[in-house]
């Protein structure tokens, strides 16, 4: 039997991503964060904060875990929980201002970190990149009537 001609791109892309995730999350763990910590400070930065659900929507963290992380952020002394008084049954999830001045350091040092791999690559190459990506990340995306 033939092998399928898109195994070797799964194949290529998840070795990629894990590259990718082990380098990043070094860096990440550096600055004294977890990767999903580090997402959520960088998602809340220059923000005046979102409901919890905007913020599942926007991170890549399952809500399920998003409720420990913010747990931990909140004892870190970065975030804070706020409930806004038009829905009570909701809150809001802030930067404090040492998660802020943390986001003003952390997430530029962490773009000079990937730079340092990524700007090896000429300007015309990452954009053929991102476009292959935007192409595959687009067929695997559902239509809705």
């Amino acid at each position: 039997m033939k092998k399928p001609p898109f195994l070797p791109v799964i194949r290529e892309l998840a070795r990629t991503y894990q590259a990718f995730t082990h380098y990043s999350a070094a860096h990440i763990r550096e600055l004294g964060l977890t990767p999903p910590q580090f997402d959520v400070i960088c998602t809340l930065g220059n923000t005046p904060g979102m409901p919890l659900c905007r913020l599942a929507e926007k991170t890549l963290i399952t809500k399920g875990t998003l409720t420990g992380v913010l747990d931990r952020l909140e004892h870190k002394g970065l975030l804070k929980r706020i409930v806004p008084p038009e829905n009570r049954r909701s809150f809001i999830a802030m930067l404090t201002p040492e998660g802020e001045k943390l986001f003003d350091e952390a997430f530029p040092a962490h773009g000079i970190h990937l730079e340092k791999r990524l700007g090896k690559l000429p300007a015309e190459e990452l954009d053929a990149i991102r476009a292959s990506l935007e192409k595959l990340r687009k067929a695997f995306e559902v239509e809705f009537p």
